[in-house]
Formats: C-alpha cells, sequence, structure tokens
C-alpha cells in the first residue's frame, strides 16, 4: 500500500478516486510519565516518555487507515493529514485521513 502526502504518485496515474479511509487511536497519560516528566521539565530535554506514547499512536492509527484503505479494495492513500485532538484532560485522539485510491 502506498501512502503518500502527495496529491500524486510519480510514476502511476489514479484510476478511481474511492473514498476517505481514516485511521485514528485515542491514549491516555499515564500517572508515572506525568511524574517523570514533571521532573524532567524542571531542567529542560525532550520528554521520552510522551514522544514515544506519540510515535506509537501515529504507527496505530496509520495502521488502522491503511486497513481501512485495504477494505475498500484502494491501491494508495493520497494526501494524508494528521490531527489530533484533546478530548479530555489527560486523553487525546490522533486522527488520520487521506483519500483512498486505485490504479490504472
Amino acid at each position: 500500500m502506498i501512502v503518500t502526502t502527495t496529491q500524486t504518485v510519480p510514476g502511476k496515474e489514479i484510476n478511481n478516486i474511492i473514498g476517505i479511509a481514516r485511521g485514528s487511536t485515542v491514549r491516555a497519560r499515564m500517572f508515572v510519565y506525568d511524574f517523570f516528566s514533571s521532573i524532567r521539565s524542571l531542567v529542560g530535554g525532550e520528554l521520552n516518555e510522551y514522544t514515544k506514547l506519540q510515535a506509537d499512536s501515529r504507527e496505530q492509527a496509520i495502521a488502522r487507515m491503511i486497513e481501512h484503505a485495504k477494505e475498500m479494495g484502494a491501491d494508495a492513500v493520497v494526501n494524508i493529514r494528521f490531527e489530533s485532538a484533546t478530548l479530555m484532560q489527560g486523553a487525546s485522539e490522533l486522527y488520520v485521513y487521506g483519500t483512498a485510491v486505485t490504479f490504472k
């Protein structure tokens, strides 16, 4: 499955636009992460726990989008975009979507 932020794929001609493929995940922070991150924020530096949590969330949302695109019969998902939203204190949604297409 080709997944790209561009509207086209070099060397491929889009035959059909199927629709919007999407995937999301909702993650909550953990008390342990909050504790260590609050200490680290006093001295500065990267909050590694949150970086890993965000990366894992992104990969899971992309995998779900790809699965949705496969169910739709797509060859690729083009023009993908990411969004995030806070659902409640300590819980966020990461949402990825794009245009599911087939090639000639």
